[in-house]
């Protein structure tokens, strides 16, 4: 029994869009620093996540397997992470940072340096990505993230560019169901989201440049929109000539998806995707309450909670949790914060979570407990 003064007890938060190896390390380590610094660097990101209260991210592109174990296994301290091992893209897609030298590539020839850490996978054929799946799946991916399009940070995949063609994700998603698991697709303008829900893509990430087209399909085909309120520099590390004027075009088509995604009623979850530096990484719980321009206070702690963790469970069977995750009820999974303050009254609270947060509780054990101070 602990006394918690009047305080507000809720769920732990969620956020569904995370890099455990990427959001804390500059962008040049974590291309070519040793992978044992990159693993320490993170696992000290992965502690100052579950300080935030975020008690459970769902990891979309990296080697996070080892950390996660480490994790579970009490060698480190983190929230629990759903891994989806690396990103899965073609040549030239999102997430391919090979540099120049390592091409030309043979068909079927050995992986490059990036590829042989486990952060991305480059497949150009169907029989190619269905192996890509199968290795993750065979390391423990809870979900498989497939990149349909381009994207901001890797600088020579403009934002308007195709990826996989059809048959290769539905060969993709074929797989993930074969594992009783799903496929979510990194996606941003109105082809690459209807190509991914085509294939049967059960959650679409981004999104940003998405029409009104779009949203009304996937709001008919019961797809979860996961994106992230990034508004404007202070969401981004700093950017320059191709990739900043892509962030810039993401900025510009945050709010229409947004108001698109509640007006048809699509399934939103909350991801916040901050990358490559820790001061940024620092401002999770800030992103959070961007949400205020769309959804109430207690619209956005539902989404940060039980709504994530509704997402969390279409992994079924690959689920590494299982449990009832995002709520405070009796035979739930004891991820809980205390706050000093109400929430629902001030979302800002949890932008703070230094002075705010009084205790964080993960699986029953307090990681921080301010009331004994």
């Amino acid at each position: 029994m602990i006394d918690c003064g009047h305080r507000v007890l809720m769920p732990g938060l969620i956020d569904a869009h995370w890099h455990c190896l990427f959001a804390g390390l500059p962008l040049a380590a974590a291309l070519t620093a040793d992978l044992g610094y990159v693993f320490l660097a993170a696992a000290a990101e992965a502690r100052r996540t579950l300080m935030r209260g975020f008690t459970t991210v769902r990891d979309l592109g990296g080697p996070a397997f080892p950390l996660q174990q480490a994790i579970d296994q009490g060698l480190a301290t983190g929230p629990r992470i759903y891994p989806s091992g690396a990103m899965l893209t073609t040549t030239g897609g999102h997430g391919d940072m090979r540099p120049l030298s390592d091409l030309p590539r043979s068909p079927g020839g050995p992986v490059s340096a990036l590829e042989s850490t486990g952060a991305a996978a480059v497949a150009d054929a169907a029989a190619e990505l269905r192996l890509r799946v199968r290795e993750q799946l065979l390391q423990g991916a809870s979900q498989i993230k497939v990149v349909g399009g381009g994207g901001v940070s890797t600088p020579r995949s403009p934002l308007d560019m195709t990826t996989f063609g059809l048959d290769e994700l539905r060969a993709a998603v074929a797989v993930a169901e074969d594992w009783n698991t799903y496929v979510t697709v990194h996606a941003y303008t109105p082809r690459t989201v209807q190509r991914a829900i085509a294939a049967g893509a059960r959650c679409i990430e981004h999104a940003q440049l998405m029409d009104e087209a779009t949203a009304a399909l996937m709001a008919e085909k019961d797809v979860w929109l996961s994106i992230q309120p990034f508004l404007g520099e202070e969401d981004s590390i700093p950017l320059t000539g191709p990739s900043r004027d892509k962030m810039r075009e993401v900025f510009a088509g945050t709010d229409n998806a947004y108001r698109l995604a509640r007006k048809h009623g699509i399934r939103t979850a909350f991801g916040s995707d901050l990358l490559f530096s820790d001061t940024l990484s620092a401002r999770q719980g800030t992103m959070l309450t961007h949400l205020t321009r769309w959804y109430g206070n207690a619209e956005i702690l539902r989404m940060a909670t039980s709504g994530n963790a509704e997402l969390l469970a279409l992994s079924g069977p690959r689920n590494p949790y299982p449990g009832k995750l995002g709520v405070v009820e009796d035979g739930a999974l004891a991820d809980l914060l205390l706050v000093d303050g109400d929430p629902t009254a001030d979302i800002t609270l949890l932008a703070d979570p230094g002075k705010n947060v009084l205790m964080i509780m993960k699986a029953g054990v307090p990681f921080k407990d301010s009331l004994k101070s």
